[in-house]
């Protein structure tokens, strides 16, 4: 018997996913547990049109990741901190100071999505972060430290 699986199931296969099990599996367990439904042609049908609509919208997802990540790439920021007569910072800079520069300048980026390439930032001078943008899409981009 073949269904259409509405959510993961282990060792048979992932949500969205047509397979082939034994009838009394399907009819007993699998479909009254609300983790599939029976693959009649409708569904299939269906299904084959979500793909498509999913292949679309991923499509353009990807491209506006793409597009982002350029538009990252080209950011080179400035960071303005206070700092001791010895030229150490007082704190450090962190990610959700790189966030707010990118919103600044018009990139709604989050800050969990950023990483510091040099770890901690606590002196002035010359950094590079990379941003998560999308699933294996990232871009990285430069940042001065500079005293106020």
């Amino acid at each position: 018997m073949e269904i259409l699986l509405k959510k993961d199931v282990a060792n048979l296969g992932y949500a969205g996913e047509i397979v082939k099990v034994k009838a009394g599996y399907a009819m007993n367990y699998l479909i009254p547990q609300g983790f599939a439904v029976s693959a009649t042609e409708s569904v299939k049908k269906q299904h084959a049109e979500t793909i498509k609509q999913r292949a679309h919208k991923e499509a353009k997802l990807v491209s506006d990741a793409e597009a982002l990540a350029a538009t990252v790439n080209a950011q080179v920021l400035e960071i303005k901190v206070k700092v001791s007569e010895s030229g150490k910072l007082y704190g450090s800079v962190t990610t959700m100071d790189l966030a707010e520069a990118l919103n600044a300048k018009g990139l709604n980026i989050d800050k969990k999505d950023i990483t510091i390439l040099a770890g901690e930032v606590k002196e002035l001078g010359e950094y590079e972060a990379s941003v998560k943008i999308y699933k294996a899409i990232k871009g990285t981009f430069k940042f001065k430290v500079v005293a106020e």
